[in-house]
């Protein structure tokens, strides 16, 4: 059985309203659903911990602070080291800690070669940890 106007004669048009009450309705379910578990997400438990009197370890690798200069001097920490000889002294700042880390700092002016070639010898040594240290703004 259909539903319609006694008129038959009138023709419907499409209504032109956007019905929102299915999307209020699903609104307000969700607000009710995040009402309920808010407050199980932030719960926890309380836990008394006990107390100590040691200090923490501190075991921080050893660094290597390698620098370039703008003539393409190689440096580490403040001593001048040539390049024949750099890889060398990587590898014994390895063989003291394995998990040395290096630290390299080059010259805005600087030839991207030589800083790849330090990388490249500091590889070859064993060294996998290889940090670039900038100036902040």
């Amino acid at each position: 059985m259909a539903i319609g106007s006694f008129n038959s004669s009138a023709t419907q048009a499409p209504m032109a309203e956007i019905n929102t009450t299915p999307l209020v309705d699903v609104m307000l379910v969700l607000l009710i659903i995040f009402i309920i578990t808010a407050p199980l997400l932030t719960h926890s438990v309380r836990v008394e911990l006990p107390r100590a009197a040691s200090s923490p370890t501190n075991d921080k690798p050893q660094t290597l602070q390698v620098s370039i200069d703008v003539d393409n001097r190689v440096f580490v920490g403040s001593e001048a080291v040539d390049r024949d000889s750099l890889e060398t002294r990587f590898r014994e700042a390895v063989a003291r800690d394995p998990n040395v880390e290096l630290h390299l700092k080059a010259d805005r002016g600087t030839r991207y070669e030589s800083v790849a070639e330090t990388m490249s010898a500091a590889r070859r040594a064993g060294l996998s940890k290889i940090g670039f240290v900038t100036q902040p703004n």
